[in-house]
Parts: structure tokens; sequence; C-alpha cells
């Protein structure tokens, strides 16, 4: 039987979490009373976490193992667990026991009240002030200027999918924390539900400078897709034509005066000259590489037969009705 809920959760060296998670994870679902399968990603672990999966796969059907050859990253465990989920409902989740898998079911409930991505929000965060929780804070300002979709928590891994909306999504680098703001390309209903956070107890985190780094890089990425994957040009050519016509307006100013002060004028020692120059060839380039990025961009859509477009649902007769309607 297919399943209702698919539950991913990505872990890296997280053995002596696992027994409890697993433990946690089974008595929440069982008390929520539907279908539910859970997908635990081994994302290269260097410690026994793969022997303990395998000892309570063996011991429990619901619970699938997906091992990768090596650390490939958090978001790629990601996209390999939604690969294999079978649910119509996709929930994700950390391996370190601060997400608190009890308040999965409420996730669900907001969900089935017509939301799309329904995102935890760690309201009451048991991290670090200066060196967690102000950082985070920043950073989730940030990303909700930057992408339009403002939310309290980012972070949170503790998110609930419908699966249509979040299988088809190719995810790289950092950007399985994006993900509400990359499904509002399809015109998604996201809805923020506080959840409770706690201390971790086990292991260290594995976030670092630079991971930070890595996710600003990413934002920036995430921002050029959702304003101008369909028209790049609108950004390259506007930075190139600005930085063209600069350009122009320093060497024709320049002529300028080297024509009415023929006998006095020397450009050889102006470097305003050179910088006229630079700006003229790089708006070139850049509208020319708008152009070729205008291309690509047909050819990645036209090659998959990728719409540009979302559709949420259509209203219309059946097809008795429209026939009788017809004649």
């Amino acid at each position: 039987m297919t399943p209702e809920l698919s539950v991913v959760i990505p872990i890296h060296s997280e053995a002596p979490a696992l027994d409890e998670l697993h433990r946690e994870l089974t008595e929440a679902l069982r008390a929520w009373g539907r279908s539910y399968e859970i997908i635990i990603v081994d994302d290269g672990s260097t410690d026994e976490s793969f022997e303990i999966l395998a000892r309570l796969q063996a011991l429990d059907p619901y619970l699938r193992v997906i091992r990768l050859r090596r650390n490939f990253g958090q978001t790629a465990a990601f996209a390999a667990g939604f690969d294999h989920a079978l649910g119509r409902i996709i929930v994700t989740s950390d391996g370190d026991l601060q997400n608190d898998p009890r308040d999965i079911p409420a996730m669900i409930d907001t969900l089935d009240r017509g939301f799309d991505i329904v995102c935890g929000w760690r309201k009451d965060r048991k991290d670090a002030f200066f060196s967690r929780r102000l950082p985070s804070m920043l950073a989730n300002r940030l990303i909700s200027a930057a992408t339009g979709v403002r939310l309290h928590d980012y972070g949170c891994s503790l998110k609930a999918f419908r699966a249509e909306i979040v299988k088809p999504l190719k995810l790289y680098g950092e950007m399985h924390r994006f993900l509400p703001a990359i499904a509002s390309e399809q015109g998604v209903a996201i809805r923020e539900l506080p959840v409770n956070h706690r201390p971790r107890r086990y292991g260290h985190s594995k976030y670092g400078i630079g991971r930070t780094i890595r996710v600003i890089l990413d934002l920036m990425t995430v921002k050029f897709l959702l304003s101008y994957s369909t028209r790049p040009l609108q950004i390259f050519g506007l930075i190139g034509g600005v930085m063209g016509l600069i350009g122009v307006a320093i060497s024709g100013w320049l002529a300028f005066e080297k024509l009415t002060q023929f006998d006095t004028y020397s450009l050889s020692n102006r470097p305003l000259l050179l910088l006229g120059i630079l700006l003229i060839f790089t708006g070139v380039q850049l509208v020319t590489l708008g152009l070729l990025a205008e291309l690509q961009a047909r050819t990645y859509h036209e090659s998959q037969n990728k719409p540009t477009y979302a559709i949420r649902e259509i209203l219309q007769a059946p097809p008795v009705e429209r026939a009788r309607v017809g004649r």
C-alpha cells in the first residue's frame, strides 16, 4: 500500500541519536494513525550509523534506509530522499533530535487546510545567541528580502510539502534551505508554524563559517532563478547598457575636449580614457552574455518541454456536459 506520508531525514555520523530518533518518530507517527514511511539517508557516515540503521530496518518494515557512497552534503541527501519518497506528503527533518516529531501531525493538518508548504519556526530556539541565533536572524531577513518569501526561520529543517511541489525541484549546493523560495516560482501557498526546538544532546553542529559563505552564494543563484531565469537579458542587458552608456559618455567628453583643445590637450596621460574604453567593452560583453543566456533559457525549457507556468487546478464541466452544450 502506498503510504500517505514520507518523512525524509538525512544523517551524517549521528550514531548515538539514531535509536532514540527512530523510537520518537515511530511513536509520533503511529499515534497519528495514518500510513507512513520513514526514509533515512546516510550521507557517507564514518561511524557505525549505517550498522545501526540496518539493524533498525530489519525490525521495522516502515523504515527505508538509503546509503550514499560518500558525503555529498545535506542538499543532495534530501534530493535522494525526495526521489525515493512514495507519500503524497513529504516531511523533512534533521536527525540530531532537536526537531520534535510530535510537531509533524499539526503541520500536516495545516497542510490539509489548503497550503502547499508548511515551514517550522523555531520560535524558542535552544541554541547559543551570538554564534547561532543572531547570524540566523540576520540571514533570515536577508533571504526574505532577496526572495520575497518572508519567513522567520529558513534554517529549520522541519517542513511539510505536497509531493507534487517538491519532487520536481532540482537541488544543488546548499539550496535545501531555500526550498520554499524556489517553490514560490510555482505560486505555492506557504504557511509558517511554530514548532518545538530542543537542545542538542549528541554530537556537535556541522555548520561553520564556510557553509555560511556557500549559503550566501546560493542565495544569489536563487535570486537570479526567481527573477530572471526566463529573461536573463533584462539583467545582463540592463547592467551592460548602463556601463556602456557611461563609457560612451566618458569617451565622448574626452574626445570633445581633445577636439576643442587640440594643441594643448593630451589623452596619453588620462586614465579616464582607459576607464571609458573598459566600460564600453564590458557593456558590450554583458549584453552579448545576456543574449547567449536567452538562448540557453529557451533551450532549457523547450528541450525538457518545461512550461514557464504552473497550474494549480482546472475547473470545467465533464466531457458529456460539454458535448451536450456544444449541440
